[in-house]
């Protein structure tokens, strides 16, 4: 069986939430032939995806065009989603001939509605990009077109598996909802393996992961927090005397996000779920203006220990009674995460009928 996966490469989430579903479908049909594609680097693909996959390295759609983690641009995205739609019945027909070449059993995004427009599918996602669309541009006179194509598109599906926590959705009509998504990460003795003047030495490790959109906090203008660490991205070359590289470890961010003491972050599916199932506290600040955002923080209440931060403290770096009051919250029993298992059994449903 040949399953045709296509994943948003707008942060990486999309990838978070479909890993864990591939892998699952993998082990319950293991002539699974994969064809991924995706904007996304292979090697953060294969760090996620644990079986035999081909790749395409291309786009469907581009989400939102963002100033950064937390900023959506909007004129911009407006722009984009008028040209992206200019010649829409040519691209759904480009698509459908692509598709059709491949001779896919079935086609899985996460959450491009041009590959649904062209072929009969299924989705895996927490949201969909039609729902954002009308929340930000539902009132501007072009826009009624634009929001019908991609609806139309997404009712296309034979399946919209949403998952936990996720947006509503009420204006489609095929949502299948399902639990969880979330990779469990092994945890590691961060000290063990790392370069000269990595080694933590007992302090603790604060992870700084803003969910693959470029974000840079300005760390050499915090002050040092006796005791604390900063794990942040290498491509910063920080130079705050207490920040390390997380990618000196060698570890996939669900390993590296199960090790750490607490993860700071905004709020976003994949860093949100996996998170809460691996035990690890939380700190974020929320995003400006993005709908999805209320049922995540919803969710991460209930089932993980988190505190949201102002936007400030994380440009002053002012975070040591945040932390404090995080690491004094009650430690709460992980929920188990059954939504990569569901979806599975209903894709090799899909495939086989």
């Amino acid at each position: 069986m040949h399953l045709f996966v296509d994943i948003s490469s707008h942060g990486f989430g999309h990838l978070a939430i479909t890993a864990p579903v591939l892998d699952a479908l993998a082990k319950i049909a293991p002539n699974l032939r994969l064809t991924v594609r995706t904007r996304l680097a292979r090697q953060l693909l294969v760090q996620r995806i644990h079986v035999p996959f081909e790749l395409i390295e291309a786009s469907t759609d581009f989400g939102y065009v963002m100033i950064d983690a937390t900023h959506i641009d909007l004129p911009a995205s407006a722009a984009a989603y008028r040209q992206a739609h200019a010649d829409w019945p040519g691209r759904v027909s480009a698509e459908a001939r692509f598709l059709a070449s491949r001779k896919p059993d079935l086609v899985l995004t996460n959450v491009s509605y041009l590959p649904l427009a062209g072929a009969a599918l299924a989705g895996v996602p927490s949201l969909n990009w039609a729902d954002l669309f009308a929340h930000f541009f539902g009132d501007e006179p072009w826009a009624a077109s634009i929001h019908a194509e991609m609806l139309a598109a997404y009712r296309a599906a034979q399946s919209f598996l949403r998952v936990t926590p996720g947006m509503p959705m009420p204006q489609l009509g095929n949502v299948v909802k399902i639990g969880p998504i979330a990779a469990i990460g092994q945890k590691h003795e961060l000290d063990a393996g790392v370069g000269v003047g990595a080694k933590l030495g007992g302090d603790q490790a604060i992870l700084i992961a803003m969910g693959g959109i470029a974000h840079r906090l300005p760390l050499e203008q915090w002050p040092r927090l006796p005791g604390l660490r900063w794990l942040v991205a290498a491509d910063w070359h920080c130079q705050h005397p207490d920040a390390i590289a997380f990618e000196s470890f060698g570890l996939n961010f669900s390993d590296l996000l199960c090790s750490v003491d607490a993860v700071i972050t905004k709020p976003g599916y994949g860093t949100f779920t996996e998170a809460a199932y691996n035990g690890t506290p939380v700190l974020y600040q929320r995003r400006t203006d993005w709908p999805e955002q209320d049922c995540l923080i919803e969710w991460l209440g209930q089932h993980g220990n988190a505190r949201e931060v102002a936007a400030e403290a994380l440009q002053t770096g002012e975070l040591a009674a945040s932390l404090g009051l995080l690491r004094q919250q009650a430690a709460i029993s992980r929920p188990q995460a059954s939504g990569a298992a569901e979806a599975a059994a209903q894709i090799l449903s899909l495939m086989a009928g």
